[in-house]
């Protein structure tokens, strides 16, 4: 299938892997560049930027496909070294930057200069139009249903993706309750050139996550994710567990009162404990809604090579079907 991002990009399928904490390294961006998707290393999970540099070299090794990274730009009383990190992916030779959170003006004319392809995830319209008015090369438009942070519009991507058609003259691709085929041709029926998998990727036999994570969110249902952090205007989409809803009722007794350092506990530095230990009560962590869509834990050559196929009989049977009854 070929669409602008996959020729933007050099890749046999529109299919990207986003990045995400302590599950985007290299073993995860390889598999995935090499069944024909968009590998996303997840920058910002390296402690340094000599352990990004460290860990594309890895990748380098493991595909020679292409592959991006992900630098998310947080605000933060002790920012990362920005700049040491890009210098990095610079001399990497990446040739793809996935960028999320706070606008990524500041870091442009260096991934420019380096002939670096820009998506940024954006989770409204204006901010995707002010993506491509600082010179983005394609969005990912994250509608409410994803996992992470969905912004506080609550826009699902029904609308949100038709939306950004209308107004958006750079591609797009889907973000948020991508899991099939199903996922991939309505996303393309609503203008996007393709689409953005988190949570999915998470269940394949390569991601570098305990298998305990695996089986939480095989096991979980559209129902059993939360909204966490809306009243610091920091939502946050996660699995249910213990220390989830007991961050929860500490928002409700708190309301107004609600400062960071009264759900610290439960937020800070809980990844290496669940994703690499598999301690699924230690804190909150990112998941879709689309944790309802998935039932197998399939090698990421499977998933993608089975999206393919099917949403080729759903293009070419059952909605052509439609038009010649």
């Amino acid at each position: 299938m070929k669409t602008k991002i996959t020729e933007m990009f050099g890749i046999q399928h529109p299919i990207i892997q986003g990045g995400m904490h302590f599950v985007g390294f290299a073993e995860m961006a390889a598999a995935v560049s090499n069944a024909g998707g968009l590998g996303i290393i997840t920058g910002l999970t390296q402690r340094s930027a000599g352990d990004l540099t460290n860990e594309i070299a890895k990748c380098r090794d493991m595909t020679d496909k292409p592959f991006g990274v992900n630098l998310t730009f947080l605000p933060s009383l002790n920012p990362p070294d920005y700049p040491a990190y890009v210098k990095s992916i610079v001399d990497g030779g990446v040739k793809v930057v996935e960028t999320a959170g706070r606008n990524p003006q500041e870091v442009m004319p260096a991934l420019k200069d380096a002939g670096i392809s820009v998506i940024h995830k954006c989770t409204s319209v204006r901010h995707s139009l002010k993506a491509q008015s600082i010179g983005c090369d394609a969005v990912s438009v994250d509608g409410f249903e994803c996992g992470g942070h969905p912004g506080e519009d609550d826009i699902p991507n029904m609308i949100l993706l038709p939306r950004a058609a209308d107004e958006l003259e750079i591609p797009f691709v889907a973000s948020g309750g991508m899991a099939d085929a199903r996922s991939l041709v309505a996303s393309l029926a609503m203008g996007a050139e393709g689409m953005n998998m988190g949570t999915r990727f998470i269940a394949t036999k390569e991601a570098p996550v305990h298998e305990n994570v695996k089986k939480a969110i095989v096991a979980a249902s559209e129902l059993d994710t939360r909204l966490v952090m809306r009243p610091l205007r920091n939502t946050e989409r996660v699995l249910t567990n213990a220390a989830v809803e007991k961050l929860l009722e500490k928002e409700r007794e708190l309301g107004a009162d609600l400062k960071f350092e009264d759900i610290i506990e439960e937020v800070a530095g809980v990844y290496p404990r669940i994703m690499m230990e598999g301690d699924m009560d230690a804190g909150a962590w990112s998941c879709g809604m689309v944790a309802g869509l998935i039932n197998d834990i399939p090698t990421c050559k499977e998933l993608i090579d089975s999206i393919m196929a099917e949403a080729e009989l759903l293009i070419r049977d059952r909605l052509e079907g439609f038009l010649a009854a």
